[in-house]
Formats: C-alpha cells, sequence, structure tokens
C-alpha cells in the first residue's frame, strides 16, 4: 500500500521496505475517556469485558464495574466492585486502545464517526510510511487517575524506552491529544532527563493547559454527556458518568488555574432564592475559581450512589481538591528540556462553553444541591467547543508554531489541515505542497 501511494506522489520513483523504517518513531498519547478500559475478574481467571467504550449495554456494566471511590491511601481511584480491576488493552502496541473506541461489528458496521478516535490520525500515518511496532506506538492509560499518578508516569517511561528501542535508537515524536498534553507535561516536569533522552519532538493537540472552565465546572455539577442525538439513548447517561466524574482526580486537575491571567475570570452563575428580612428575594450569585469550592461543597454534600446494595457517599472531593492543587504546580514548573522543538494545534471558531449559570431570575434555584440536577446555561468564547483557545495557548513553552484549525475538540483528530501540519512538521511529505497549503489555512485564520 505504501509503496502505490508513494508512487502516486513521486511518479518514477522507485521506493523499498527500507524506506518504511526511515522515520522517526512516532507515539501517540490520547486525552480524557480516549482510552478503550476493560474490567478485569480478580476471579474468573482474568477474563476481560470491554466497559468503556461500549454502545450496546453501556449504562449498565458502566455502574457494575466502572462507578469508583478515590482512595486517599494510595492516589488512586478503585471500582466499587472488590471483584473487579480496571486495565487498559495494549494490543497493536498500544494502538488498539485509541483507534476505535468500540470496535464491535455492529459500530463498524454503522461506522459510528464519534467513537473512531485515533483511527483515522493511524491510517494517514501508516500511508505515510510508518510501521505499527516499529515507528508507530500509542499510549493509552486508566484516565480516570490523575495525570501524574506513579503507573501513568512509569507506562510512558517504559513506551518510550520500548518505541526508542524498537525504531533502532531513535528518538520519539510525541502526538497528543486533549488531557494527554497535560500528562506529557507532568511527564516533562517530573522526570525531565528522561523525556531529553528519548524525544525528539512535540506536537500538541487541543491540550486545556490552564483548564477547561465551563465544561469542567459544569461535569462536577451535572456530568457530561459524550454522545449527542439518538445515540444517546444506547450510551452512558449524563448523570451515570457524573457519579463517575466526582471521584477522578484527572477531572480536578482540568479545573480552571486560579494563577493564571484569563481576558475574564471564569465564573459560575447561580440564581438563587433566599429569605431576607421576612422576604423571598431572588440574587445572582457568582463564583470564581476561588470560591467556587463553596458551590462545589454545598451542591454535593447530599450526593449519593447506590451500588451492589450498598449507598456511597460522593461529596465534592477535597482530598482530590489538594491533590490536583499539588499537580497544578508541577504542570506550572514544567520546562521543555533544551533542544526540543514544541507544536502546538488549537481549535477554533467553535463556542466553547466559559462561564456556566444554573437557573434563572424567573426560575430560580431554591437549595443549592438542586444545581446538579439542573440543566446549565453556558456564555461562550473562542474555541473547539471543550477547551477555550486561550487555555491552549497559553502552554507556557517556546512554541516552534502555534496554529488554530477550524475544527472541533474530537474533529482535530481527523482533519485534514491538522494531517498536513503534522507531515510538515514531522517531515514526511514534499515541502513544497505542505507549504502551499498551509499557507492557504494561516490566511484563512489569519483573516478572521
Amino acid at each position: 500500500m505504501f509503496r502505490d501511494y508513494c508512487c502516486c506522489l513521486f511518479p518514477g520513483r522507485s521506493f523499498d521496505s527500507a524506506n518504511e523504517v526511515d522515520r522517526n518513531p512516532v507515539l501517540l498519547v490520547t486525552g480524557l475517556a480516549g482510552s478503550i478500559l476493560h474490567a478485569k475478574s480478580k476471579k474468573m481467571g482474568g477474563f476481560e469485558t470491554r466497559v468503556w467504550v461500549r454502545i450496546l449495554l453501556a449504562e449498565l456494566e458502566f455502574k457494575k464495574k466502572l462507578w469508583s471511590i478515590y482512595n486517599p491511601k494510595t492516589g488512586y481511584t478503585e471500582s466499587l466492585d472488590d471483584c473487579t480491576e480496571i486495565v487498559v488493552p495494549q494490543d497493536d502496541y498500544g494502538l488498539y486502545a485509541i483507534d476505535i473506541l468500540d470496535p464491535s461489528a455492529i459500530v463498524k458496521c454503522i461506522h459510528l464517526t464519534g467513537v473512531y478516535h485515533f483511527h483515522d490520525m493511524i491510517d494517514m500515518l501508516v500511508k505515510c510510511g510508518y510501521k505499527k511496532g516499529t515507528t508507530l506506538f500509542g499510549f493509552g492509560y486508566d484516565f480516570r487517575q490523575s495525570n501524574r499518578i506513579d503507573k501513568a508516569m512509569n507506562d510512558l517511561k517504559a513506551k518510550l524506552a520500548a518505541a526508542y528501542k524498537a525504531s533502532g535508537e531513535r528518538k520519539v515524536d510525541i502526538i497528543s491529544h486533549s488531557m494527554g498534553g497535560l500528562l506529557i507535561t507532568c511527564f516533562i516536569s517530573l522526570h525531565n532527563d528522561i523525556f531529553s533522552k528519548y524525544v525528539n519532538k512535540w506536537i500538541s493537540i487541543a491540550t486545556p493547559f490552564q483548564g477547561a472552565p465551563g465544561c469542567i465546572n459544569d461535569s462536577l455539577l451535572t456530568g457530561v454527556q459524550f454522545v449527542e442525538g439518538l445515540e444517546s439513548n444506547f450510551f452512558v447517561s449524563r448523570w451515570t458518568m457524573h457519579q463517575l466524574l466526582v471521584e477522578c482526580p484527572s477531572i480536578y486537575e482540568m479545573l480552571p488555574n486560579p494563577d493564571f491571567k484569563w481576558e475574564k475570570q471564569p465564573e459560575i452563575l447561580v440564581w438563587q432564592k433566599k429569605s431576607k428580612d421576612g422576604n423571598t428575594v431572588v440574587e445572582l450569585e457568582r463564583y470564581d475559581s476561588s470560591t467556587s469550592v463553596t458551590l462545589f461543597q454545598e451542591a454535593l454534600k447530599s450526593n449519593e450512589l447506590n451500588v451492589h446494595g450498598k449507598t456511597v457517599a460522593l461529596p465534592f472531593n477535597l482530598t482530590i481538591l489538594d491533590w490536583a492543587a499539588r499537580t497544578r504546580k508541577i504542570l506550572n514548573d514544567a520546562q521543555l528540556p533544551k533542544g526540543i522543538p514544541f507544536y502546538s494545534i488549537y481549535g477554533t471558531s467553535f463556542d466553547t462553553p466559559f462561564d456556566v449559570s444554573y437557573g434563572t431570575e424567573a426560575s430560580p434555584i431554591e437549595d443549592l444541591s438542586n444545581v446538579c440536577h439542573t440543566l446549565p446555561q453556558y456564555s461562550y468564547v473562542d474555541g473547539d467547543g471543550t477547551v477555550p483557545a486561550e487555555s491552549v495557548m497559553a502552554d507556557n513553552f517556546e512554541a516552534v508554531e502555534r496554529v488554530g484549525v477550524r475544527a472541533g475538540h474530537r474533529e482535530l483528530l481527523r482533519d485534514e489541515t491538522v494531517f498536513e501540519l503534522i507531515k510538515k512538521w514531522l517531515g514526511v511529505t514534499d515541502k513544497k505542497e505542505v507549504y502551499s497549503r498551509t499557507s492557504r489555512v494561516m490566511d484563512l485564520y489569519s483573516a478572521q
């Protein structure tokens, strides 16, 4: 296939298999909810069941196996099912877990685009001559956990070393998406020497370096719906997802950075009914990054779930918040080693949640616990629909290039403009062709 592809691009030029390995290895690092997760039985000989992502029986399996609670003694979020261990499949050199997130026959038959995650990018890189297991690898991980948790750091260290060795000791080009960029940033901060030893360059796509205010604030209060429209009836519900996220350090680590100088500080607004001097009044309460903890505590103080015949309290977790604050310092302190190029792609031209509001003046919130069962209203800024462009651009690194692309958060992984930029930065296509196309993209963007 590669021979035919190259001959079309370069008529008259011959290619042989040696060219396929004439590449630095690429490691694709996924983001939040971007890895297949399996529930591994501790009793049934290690039998594994896919619990994320799945379309059929999604809600049932999610509640049974994936609902979790944070263990402050270990720092890990653990399944409430004592017989279950959550693992990431390592098939196909790590690529299987980040390719098609529900690889069932029915999903492939109807080609449900929403779960085709890194699939198109993997195909593009293979066509450019990358070979799975030699110059192309994937890194999926348990996205419930902290971005700096020991297992993730050790697994990434091992993956970089494996890619380096498999490619004949060539340094690795990292392409990360979304929260995966925060994991890479933590690795840089905690293991700078190892990053310098194994990494050639880093291409970051849609990393929420300073947080994702609207989406994350609302996720902790009401949850998130990953699939919209008709398909949502077959997927995990918003509230079911909420009951997992409230115990996930990774979510707390993407709260808006309180030390970042936003163009406008993100807020949570609540229209609240109160009694004052014997009269009922309606007031608009505002919570910024420094005061929102009060709202989270009040709104979630009675939050609980029933699982396996037990009631489990799930209030806003101050222990996780403290852990996340220490992660934020690690992120803020990260310094890219000298000589390693950094490139950043951010989504633009999409309404992206920033401030989030609950209730209205005509229909206010009487008790703050009701916030968790109220549909949010947003004010928007420019971004990819999930992460504000302002957050992605504030990486605190010396970038070779930062480029805005008109695409949504997940759509960036299959966008042709993004592919052109990646090929340009990896140096795997004709420079004249890439230059002209990229120039048009930049001109279009700068003309906004």
